[in-house]
């Protein structure tokens, strides 16, 4: 299956607010590349965007899948899931009340993923054994970091092509960020999943990807493979606070 998304030059916002101003990005079968940006950049927007939660004023959203080229900007978001994408939003956004594996079944919202609800949960059973350890447990009583397992695992059943991942280490502590990122490394190389995360956290972010852009006050200032974004100059200055000798 090839797949390609595919964002030329968007301008997206809120009212006058601008999040996002000719934004332009891709992302390829296989990859896994990484939104990078302080709190209040534009990258939750263009998550949005994408998932058609929030309609660019301008610009292109396209996802090719084996040479059929859908718009996205001109489709509902259950259309979008219907698709393949998935979104693990930021906050995790689950039902408290409601046990492991219910918030797991309502992730199965394709019809596509419907059909394959019990592959797809022992998927997720398989790809977080904790989870199924836990199938009863009420979600709102995990601690954060399980709660992110789960949030994940609810994304994974609906079977997508492409996973965005917004803010995975948002509320969890440095050690729960690693095991999380390293758990988001070995699903996609695994599974072959195609994953777009927008992520705060260079350091750990970095040690996934094959591909990262910058994105500071809604505009890309900087894109590459990991290994130029981390000795580029303007980065170490600007995002890492590294003084340049």
């Amino acid at each position: 299956m090839a797949i390609k998304l595919d964002i030329q030059n968007v301008h997206a916002g809120y009212g006058m607010v601008r999040a996002l101003m000719g934004v332009s990005l891709e992302l390829n079968q296989g990859q896994t590349v990484v939104l990078l940006g302080t709190n209040g950049n534009g990258k939750s927007t263009l998550m949005k965007c994408i998932m058609g939660m929030v309609k660019p004023e301008s610009g292109s959203i396209t996802l090719d899948i084996d040479g059929q080229t859908h718009d996205l900007t001109a489709l509902s978001t259950e259309q979008i899931v219907n698709l393949g994408v998935a979104l693990v939003p930021e906050g995790r956004r689950l039902f408290p009340k409601l046990t492991v594996e219910e918030n797991l079944l309502l992730g199965a919202f394709r019809p596509l993923a419907r059909a394959q609800i019990e592959t797809n949960l022992e998927f997720a059973f398989e790809a977080f054994p904790l989870l199924k350890e836990r199938r009863k447990q009420l979600a709102g009583s995990m601690s954060g970091g399980q709660q992110q397992m789960l949030a994940i695992a609810r994304a994974l059943m609906s079977a997508p092509k492409v996973l965005l991942v917004d803010e995975p280490s948002v509320g969890l502590s440095p050690l729960l960020v690693s095991q999380t990122i390293t758990k988001l490394k070995e699903l996609k190389d695994k599974y072959q999943l195609t994953v777009l995360m927008a992520e705060q956290n260079f350091n750990q972010a970095t040690r996934i990807a094959d591909y990262g852009y910058i994105i500071v006050h809604g505009e890309i200032v900087f894109q590459g493979d990991v290994d130029s974004i981390k000795n580029n100059e303007m980065v170490k200055s600007f995002y890492l606070g590294v003084v340049a000798h």
